[in-house]
């Protein structure tokens, strides 16, 4: 048997439709604390949706314009419940000891999801144009100085910092997401402690 049939019917069994588009799943995900990755992914959209028209625009439009200034509040806020939405996750899974029953790596792509987050956010608050933003950027230039990485990434570079917010470190965000919940698929949802896998299905 080569190697391709090999991986093609590996690839149908781990990654069947019934598991990555369930029409059932068990009782317990009718949990608001199995909703939170649901309610993460909604305003994950919402803030590539607005971010995609910021960026088609310019970056003066939503300086400027009203209706720029409105689609980067939406952009703002949206950030905001994605933060919000997944820090409820990941405590909650943690809480639920989410790694069992082979689900180790499912946790750690959620995890590195989270950190890779936190920069994007990070590069986006820089990409303000305001002195909110400007101030920042000093303080991070000094402290990017003081840990010796200030070779890696200029912070008062705007162009860099705007192009790894835009292109390069959402494309990485999106893709660890994707490899993220094609785990949850193939494993299923983590069970709540103490509870059999096979229970009542809704």
């Amino acid at each position: 048997m080569n190697w391709t049939k090999q991986a093609r019917e590996k690839f149908s069994i781990e990654l069947a439709w019934d598991k990555l588009l369930p029409s059932e799943q068990p009782i317990y995900v009718s949990s608001l604390v199995y909703s939170f990755g649901v309610f993460t992914l909604s305003s994950m959209v919402v803030v590539i949706a607005s971010g995609i028209i910021m960026a088609a625009k310019n970056p003066l439009w939503y300086q400027v314009s009203g209706l720029g200034a409105y689609i980067r509040s939406i952009h703002f806020w949206s950030v905001q419940a994605f933060f919000f939405f997944m820090t409820l996750h990941l405590v909650a899974q943690f809480f639920m000891s989410s790694w069992r029953e082979g689900r180790g790596a499912t946790w750690v792509w959620g995890v590195i999801s989270f950190g890779v987050s936190v920069v994007t956010a990070f590069t986006g608050y820089l990409s303000r144009g305001d002195f909110f933003s400007q101030w920042n950027q000093v303080q991070s230039k000094d402290a990017f100085n003081g840990a010796g990485i200030d070779g890696l990434l200029n912070i008062l570079n705007n162009g860099q910092v705007y192009g790894l917010h835009i292109s390069v470190l959402p494309i990485i965000l999106i893709g660890l997401v994707g490899i993220h919940v094609v785990a949850v698929r193939r494993r299923g949802v983590v069970p709540p402690i103490g509870t059999p896998e096979e229970g009542d299905n809704v």
